[in-house]
C-alpha cells in the first residue's frame, strides 16, 4: 500500500450522535469510497448555519458552538465550508423540514444542524443532525449530548470528531489538547515556560512559570501526565507533570548525570529518555515510579529522541554512530539496533505514528530544515515541509496529522507551530499566543 491514505469521504454522509460526552451512535448508510492518490483532492462542500437557540440564554453559545464545527471540519483540508451569504433558505427551526433543492443548489452535498439550550442551573445541551442533500433525507435520528457551560467547546469538539469519523472513517483528533514551550523575550535571551491549550490553540493554560528553563514536554498516553526537561537544578533533569494540580516532582534518574528527552511507554508505566554519563550519552529506560534504569545502547556515541512503538516491542532513536545523526530501530528492551534513514543529510527527533505505519522526523541538509514521514523499515521518505527551521514533530491522536515547530529567520524571528496533513498539504499555522515550540499532542479527551 502506498504512502497515500484510502479515505471515506463520499457524499453518502452516515449521521452521527453523541449520546452524553462519549458513545457514537452506530452508522446507517455505507459511504462511497475515494481512494487518494496524489496529495491533493477535492474537498467536500458542507454548510453549518447557525444553530438554533432554544432560549434566550443559548443565543450567543449556539453560534460559537456551529462556527468551531464548521472551523473544525474546514481546518482539515478535507471540506469546505459554504459561507451564509450564498445560503438560499436557512433552518430556522430544528424540526422543520429541509429544503434540499435550496442546499444542492449551492453544491452543499452536506447540511449539519443544531439546537442550543442552556438551562437555569448551567446545563448546556446540544442536539445536531446531518443530511444528505443528495438523496434528500435525515441520516438517523437526532440525539442530545450534554455538559457544562463552560464545556462548550469541548462539545463542538466532540460534534466535529463524530461528522469527521463517520465522512471518512476514521477516528477524529479536534477533542484533544496540546502541551507545549511557551516563549517571551529577545531571540538571545528567552524565557520559557510549560503551557497547554487544545488543539486548535483556545483555552491557554501555563503550568510552569519562566524561572527555569524547559524543554520536551511528552503527554502521557492517558493526558494526565507530562514527562519535561527542566534545567531547575542547573543541568538537565527530567520531571514529572500532573497536569490536574500542577504537582510535580523530579524523575528518580541517576544525581549528578544529565538526564532528557524523554518519553513515555504505551502503557504509561515507564519512560525511556537519554542519560550522560562520563561524557557518554545512551538511552535508557526506567519505571516511572522509580527502580534502576535499564541500559539500552552502549555505543560510543550520542544516541537520544528514542520512541516507542505503539505496541511497546520495538524503540526508534537518533545515533550519531555512523558520523552522523541517524535514525534507528532497536527491541524494546535493546539489543542490536538496525538503521533505517538512508538519504542525504542528517535525521533527528524520530516519532512513530499511533498507527503504527509511519515514522515522522526532522531532516537537515543543504541549509533547509524539513519535517519528513518513512515507513518503519525506512522505506518511502517523503518530505512534507521545507524552510529555515523546522522541527520537533509530534502526531496527531488519528495519526493523520503532524504539529511542529517552525522558526523564522533572521535576529527577530520566532518560533511558532504549524499543522501539516500527511500528504504534505494543508499546512498552516496554530492560532496561539506569543512564540511556541517543542508540541506534544494528547490522545482524545
Amino acid at each position: 500500500m502506498s504512502l497515500h491514505k484510502i479515505l471515506t469521504l463520499g457524499r453518502m454522509l452516515t449521521f452521527v450522535a453523541l449520546s452524553g460526552l462519549a458513545g457514537l451512535a452506530p452508522a446507517i448508510a455505507e459511504p462511497l469510497r475515494i481512494e487518494i492518490t496524489e496529495g491533493v483532492i477535492e474537498p467536500l462542500p458542507f454548510a453549518v448555519p447557525d444553530f438554533q437557540a432554544q432560549n434566550a440564554a443559548a443565543t450567543e453559545m449556539s453560534r460559537n458552538i456551529a462556527r468551531v464545527v464548521a472551523a473544525d471540519l474546514a481546518g482539515t483540508g478535507l471540506f469546505r465550508e459554504i459561507p451564509s451569504t450564498a445560503f438560499i433558505s436557512t433552518i430556522t427551526n430544528f424540526s422543520s423540514p429541509v429544503q434540499y433543492a435550496d442546499w444542492r443548489a449551492i453544491n452543499a452535498q452536506a447540511l449539519i444542524s443544531g439546537a442550543v439550550s442552556v438551562a437555569e442551573d448551567g446545563k448546556l445541551t446540544v442536539g445536531f443532525r446531518v443530511f444528505d442533500i443528495f438523496s434528500q433525507g435525515q441520516l438517523g435520528e437526532g440525539l442530545q449530548l450534554a455538559g457544562s457551560t463552560e464545556s462548550w467547546r469541548r462539545i463542538a469538539h466532540k460534534v466535529a470528531d463524530a461528522v469527521y469519523s463517520r465522512i471518512t472513517g476514521e477516528s477524529g483528533y479536534f477533542d484533544s489538547r496540546v502541551v507545549f514551550v511557551n516563549e517571551t523575550g529577545p531571540k538571545n535571551a528567552r524565557l520559557k515556560r510549560l503551557a497547554i491549550m487544545d488543539y486548535d490553540g483556545a483555552n491557554l493554560q501555563f503550568l510552569t512559570d519562566s524561572s527555569t528553563l524547559v524543554l520536551s514536554p511528552r503527554f502521557s498516553p492517558t493526558g494526565d501526565r507530562v514527562l519535561y526537561t527542566s534545567y531547575e537544578t542547573g543541568f538537565p533533569q527530567i520531571f514529572l507533570l500532573q497536569i490536574a494540580n500542577v504537582g510535580r516532582a523530579a524523575l528518580p534518574t541517576p544525581s549528578g548525570n544529565m538526564s532528557f528527552a524523554p518519553r513515555f511507554s504505551p502503557d504509561g508505566n515507564q519512560v525511556v529518555f537519554s542519560l550522560e554519563q562520563g561524557g557518554n550519552t545512551d538511552i535508557y529506560r526506567m519505571d516511572v515510579s522509580g527502580g534502576n534504569p535499564q541500559r539500552l545502547t552502549s555505543a560510543p556515541s550520542i544516541e537520544t529522541g528514542p520512541s516507542f512503538s505503539p505496541d511497546g516491542s520495538q524503540i526508534v532513536f537518533t545515533s550519531d554512530r555512523s558520523g552522523s545523526p541517524q535514525l534507528y530501530v532497536m527491541g524494546a528492551n535493546g539489543g542490536e539496533a538496525q538503521r533505517i534513514s538512508s538519504g542525504p543529510g542528517r535525521y533527528n527527533t524520530p516519532v512513530w505514528s499511533p498507527r503504527g505505519d509511519l515514522i515522522v522526523f526532522t531532516k537537515q541538509n543543504a541549509g533547509r530544515f524539513h519535517i519528513g514521514v518513512m515507513r518503519t523499515d525506512g522505506s518511502e521518505e517523503r518530505l512534507l515541509t521545507a524552510s529555515f527551521l523546522d522541527e520537533g514533530p509530534t502526531w496527531s491522536p488519528n495519526g493523520r496529522v503532524i504539529m511542529f515547530t517552525r522558526e523564522s529567520q533572521g535576529a527577530a524571528g520566532s518560533s511558532a507551530l504549524y499543522m501539516v496533513d500527511i500528504t504534505g498539504r494543508n499546512l498552516r499555522r496554530v492560532t496561539n499566543q506569543g512564540a511556541a515550540s517543542d508540541p506534544s499532542w494528547s490522545p482524545l479527551q
